[in-house]
């Protein structure tokens, strides 16, 4: 059992260890295959747009403003890559979801030793619809907001920036950690304001797969280490006082 003040961060490492460990490989595998294809199709298509679309601007200000091409790289790099890592994500989420369910069961089983009811196999054929539903609840919750905070990214230098960063954790820990709750059938309600109740270990372990989701090559490994870290840190943080 890990201590409650843990930093959400550690449950990262926790992930990798966890989803290459025999036994919980064959888990693995699909998500993986999902997470490279769409993502390797994300990134190049993402950079190939946004360098036409930067190069279009720059050409288009006057002589006297073409400093701001200093500024305008890297903001359209930041951007993109936050772009790319919420929806490309939700994306490979929302295909994978019954995969990413079985796996977080299995992990489950694994660290608790106690099985999820109704769970294996024929228990995630039986509720792939109401997983892809509850995908989509959380792709509705994520875009009102995603529209809210992107435009305090524009308009709000700095202070937009830094709040957008944080929604994006949100989104993540949300995102993969609603596997575990969802396996027990925990209202997404509950599941949020369960979450909110550990601030700091939530937006520490979803701001960390932000950045792990914007870099290649380890991102094409994210979806199941962040599962497997995520049901860990419902094992030791969440499950007693959510099933108790």
């Amino acid at each position: 059992m890990q201590t409650t003040n843990e930093f959400g961060g550690a449950y990262i490492q926790r992930g990798f260890e966890l989803a290459f460990q025999r036994g919980l490989r064959r888990y693995v595998f699909i998500p993986l295959c999902i997470n490279i294809v769409l993502f390797s199709v994300a990134i190049y298509y993402s950079f190939h747009y946004t360098a036409q679309g930067v190069d279009a601007l720059i050409a288009w200000l006057p002589s006297f403003l073409a400093w701001l091409e200093w500024i305008l790289w890297p903001l359209a790099v930041i951007t993109l890559l936050l772009l790319v890592a919420l929806t490309f994500t939700s994306i490979a989420n929302l295909i994978a979801s019954p995969f990413n369910s079985l796996l977080a069961e299995q992990v489950e089983l694994r660290l608790s030793g106690q099985s999820v009811p109704d769970g294996g196999v024929m228990g995630m054929v039986r509720d792939i619809p109401r997983i892809l539903l509850r995908e989509l609840q959380k792709i509705l919750y994520l875009i009102p907001r995603f529209i809210g905070f992107g435009l305090l990214l524009i308009f709000v230098p700095i202070i937009g920036q830094i709040l957008w960063f944080l929604f994006g954790g949100w989104m993540m820990t949300i995102q993969y950690a609603d596997y575990p709750f969802d396996n027990h059938k925990v209202p997404f309600k509950t599941m949020r304001r369960q979450l909110w109740q550990h601030p700091g270990k939530s937006l520490s372990f979803g701001c960390i797969v932000a950045v792990l989701a914007s870099l290649p090559i380890i991102n094409l490994l994210l979806i199941p280490v962040a599962v497997c870290g995520a049901t860990a840190m419902w094992v030791d943080h969440h499950k007693n006082a959510v099933l108790s």
